[in-house]
């Protein structure tokens, strides 16, 4: 039997950004990732929606890496209707990356990865975009979408929906890799290139970004990527934010990343409520759902795994208030918060209903434009492989 502490090494998010949503092929109930007592040894076929998303960080860019902020959350909670054609889930996976910036390496072409696929960890998605700063340098459009072909892995499933959306507003043209070589590339591996040009739209089109998504049947949109997005307050917001401080303490850190990963998830909390309490309260309204799943580090959401064992799991590592207790006194606190849990989520999904009929009433729309961009495409294109939103 494998030691669970090497399980727990490799257990993963995310986002994708995932907390999954997971569409499987077949009409069998979904099995979610979770910290396993022993491994499993075969894993039944799922359907993904892969989105690696391409920003832009040169010194222009600040407004579009603050809308990348504010508006994950909203993004990753339209994914929460998704479905697939046999009315289960897709599994979200998120990749980001960051390009034309002068503090990146210039033998890579001033592109970094800053996180591939991942399935769950939301917390690292959202810590990863706050830690982006911007600075001039040169945006190589091609090398960039080149490069994620080349390092992501975006497997050979037809069935999966795989996404770029690259943003920027430099020329599409730039740099020794060209970007029709890059579509191509796309093409072979079923990727979807969507192009969101920070700027004019006809300037878009003048520079080759919107021939950059049409080469692979992809979106051309522009935005305004300094467009300030206008929150709605609601009289919802306070106490779903007071529910979210109590949801974190269901939360049972365990093994040799617990205690970094529960710290991260409460500085992602403290990052929203900075940003704006709005936002603060749609990544709560993230981690209501099944799309935010913490089983590699969460002896809660690792116990929703059938083959879970208490016994096999390394004292050393227990958080200290159940060091020293039983097997069986460990699975009562693991049920005792998950009910809690599920009480709490229960209760912020209500109120969240509330805090959207709110909205609705006092404000149509209140998306930002990079958010409107992505699930706008993300939509239309899913439509043509059976998803849909309900």
């Amino acid at each position: 039997m494998r030691n669970i502490k090497n399980i727990l090494k490799s257990g993963f998010l995310a986002l994708a950004i995932a907390a999954p949503i997971a569409c499987e092929a077949n009409t069998k109930k979904q099995e979610p990732t979770v910290l396993l007592a022993e491994a499993k040894s075969t894993k039944p076929s799922k359907q993904y929606v892969k989105i690696a998303l391409l920003l832009d960080t040169s010194n222009s860019m600040d407004g579009l890496i603050n809308q990348a902020k504010a508006q994950l959350w909203d993004i990753v909670n339209e994914f929460s209707y998704a479905r697939c054609g046999n009315d289960s889930r897709p599994l979200l996976q998120i990749a980001l990356y960051e390009y034309g910036n002068d503090n990146l390496s210039s033998r890579e072409g001033y592109i970094r990865q800053v996180i591939g696929f991942i399935s769950s960890d939301l917390d690292e998605i959202s810590e990863k975009l706050f830690s982006l700063t911007t600075n001039g340098g040169e945006e190589y459009c091609g090398q960039v979408i080149h490069t994620s072909l080349r390092q992501l892995d975006w497997g050979k499933n037809k069935d999966d929906l795989k996404m770029i959306f690259i943003a920027g507003n430099e020329p599409f043209t730039q740099g020794k890799l060209d970007y029709k070589d890059a579509a191509l590339q796309a093409k072979e591996k079923d990727v979807i290139v969507n192009t969101i040009f920070c700027g004019n739209y006809e300037q878009g089109i003048s520079t080759h970004w919107k021939k950059g998504a049409q080469l692979t049947g992809g979106d051309y949109m522009a935005i305004d990527h300094n467009r300030q997005v206008v929150h709605i307050d609601t009289p919802y917001d306070d106490v779903i934010i007071q529910l979210n401080a109590r949801l974190n303490n269901t939360y049972i850190s365990y093994g040799h990343a617990g205690a970094r990963k529960k710290a991260m998830q409460v500085a992602q909390d403290d990052n929203a409520v900075e940003l704006e309490e709005a936002v603060a309260v749609k990544r709560a309204v993230s981690k209501s759902t099944g799309l935010y799943n913490n089983s590699s580090w969460d002896l809660v959401d690792a116990s929703e795994d059938a083959e879970f064992d208490v016994s096999k799991l390394e004292k050393d590592e227990l958080p200290e208030e159940l060091k020293g207790k039983s097997s069986r006194e460990i699975e009562k606190f693991i049920e005792s918060k998950k009910v809690e849990r599920a009480r709490i989520q229960k209760e912020i999904q209500e109120l969240n209903a509330k805090r959207e009929a709110y909205m609705a009433k006092h404000q149509k729309e209140e998306a930002g434009e990079l958010e409107n961009a992505m699930i706008t495409a993300i939509k239309a294109q899913a439509a043509k492989k059976n998803y849909s939103w309900k």
